[in-house]
């Protein structure tokens, strides 16, 4: 079933049941499908009909559901956007979704910017939805007892995807606007149900662990599992997380926009280990070719970029997703990550991969956050740098940094340049924004 008919099925089924709720709302199932229906009407009613896009601005709101279901029983395609979106950016994709371009089996268009800084627009079919879905229902176990927290912006694969799974098993979705109320967020686990679930980026993981590990630690027993993925999250925060959650299952995921949910790995389980994502899921596979990069295929691979053949051809081979990720399957088949190829820093001829450094800064305690990144040398030329962020209250020396990292890593691997900030900058979605630093042009 599609999402939309999964609804209306439990509607029938049970109807009573809560199927989302924010904090002043609850939608049972058999209200939600009404809603959905409504709306259709309404959206019908303004011109919208198969194959057509429906361009909104996304809110953490029932009616994101409301209006996301009813676009695609319309079989409209859903074209949802940051309410932060410039009006003039609006207007071009509105001209670009509504204007000829082929839409074959697309039921959404994803915009994201990706590593090149220009944003694209990805086709999802209904088919690839499907198929999110049931990977993450086979392999992190969605049940219709669990009450699954998106706390992240639904018009992003991390956050919509879970919409599908935990709706097509008949559980109940609570959404919120971000992890900002941390009050609020640890007030859901209060409401009448025993199995919690979310999906959290690491740098929200390591927020929690920073300033809530004890109210973490209070609703342990209630957390069935949680899922982290987007950037890569380190030994030391996975560590953390399984000692103040020691009953919970913990999930690290491969997953782009492109890709598809694709590989996820059970850190709780099978050992903190750095860059494992695990197993390829139900529908995914995945191989790396003979530069190391990971090619990924199967069902929830996306149709293309929205008038963008050239662009769709390079990522987009025979049926396979050519991705800038680097990394290894063991004898076991599990996927390693070892960074992009766009990041790695060539000083002096050797490669050096900024995640390496971060990784193993992690594990000292005077620093917050990281990001290392190349940065120009008046003697040496580009060299590794280390923007840190020590701890509230904390000084910590550049000399403190490079002694603690000279035991872990190789000499051209520590980085020259230090300099103390005040914060990294992340993109939405938690990753470093490397992009960010890179001097203009």
């Amino acid at each position: 079933m599609t999402l939309e008919q999964s609804v209306k099925h439990y509607a029938k089924l049970t109807p009573d049941k809560a199927a989302v709720i924010t904090g002043d709302e609850t939608l049972s199932y058999s209200s939600l499908w009404k809603r959905i229906q409504e709306k259709a009407s309404l959206l019908k009613g303004n011109g919208l009909s198969e194959g057509k896009p429906h361009v909104f601005i996304s809110k953490q709101d029932v009616d994101f559901v409301v209006t996301y279901c009813a676009a695609h029983h319309l079989g409209g395609v859903c074209v949802p956007l940051e309410s932060s979106t410039p009006k003039e950016r609006q207007q071009q994709i509105l001209d670009e979704v509504n204007g000829k371009w082929s839409n074959g089996k697309c039921s959404d268009i994803l915009y994201t910017t990706g590593t090149t800084g220009k944003a694209k627009g990805v086709m999802i079919s209904t088919e690839a939805w499907n198929a999110n879905a049931e990977n993450l229902i086979d392999r992190l176990g969605f049940t219709s007892d669990l009450l699954f927290i998106v706390c992240g912006p639904l018009n992003h694969l991390g956050s919509l995807s879970k919409i599908y799974p935990t709706l097509m098993t008949g559980g109940t979705l609570y959404i919120m606007e971000s992890l900002k109320n941390l009050n609020a967020f640890f007030s859901v686990f209060e409401l009448p149900f025993t199995k919690f679930a979310t999906f959290l980026v690491p740098s929200s993981i390591r927020m929690l662990l920073q300033v809530a590990s004890k109210n973490l630690a209070a609703v342990a027993s209630k957390i069935d599992f949680i899922e982290t993925g987007a950037a890569a999250i380190t030994q030391s925060d996975m560590e953390a997380l399984c000692k103040v959650l020691p009953h919970s299952r913990l999930f690290n995921t491969y997953a782009s926009t492109e890709t598809g949910i694709v590989c996820s790995y059970e850190f709780s389980r099978y050992g903190c280990v750095p860059g494992l994502l695990g197993k390829p899921m139900k529908h995914s596979s995945v191989r790396i070719d003979d530069q190391g990069r990971v090619i990924c295929s199967g069902k929830t691979l996306m149709s293309g970029y929205v008038n963008a053949p050239e662009l769709t051809a390079q990522v987009l081979i025979n049926g396979e997703i050519h991705t800038s990720d680097v990394g290894s399957l063991d004898a076991d088949g599990m996927l390693h990550l070892q960074g992009r190829q766009d990041d790695v820093i060539n000083v002096g001829g050797y490669k050096v991969n900024p995640s390496e450094v971060e990784e193993a800064v992690s594990g000292f305690d005077l620093v917050a956050d990281c990001i290392c990144i190349p940065a120009q040398h008046i003697l040496l030329g580009i060299v590794p740098k280390l923007l840190y962020v020590p701890k509230q209250g904390k000084e910590v020396k550049p000399k403190d940094i490079a002694d603690f990292l000279k035991s872990r890593l190789e000499n051209y691997k520590v980085p020259i340049l230090y300099e103390a900030v005040d914060a990294i900058k992340r993109t939405y979605n938690g990753k470093l924004d490397r992009k960010a630093y890179l001097p203009a042009r």
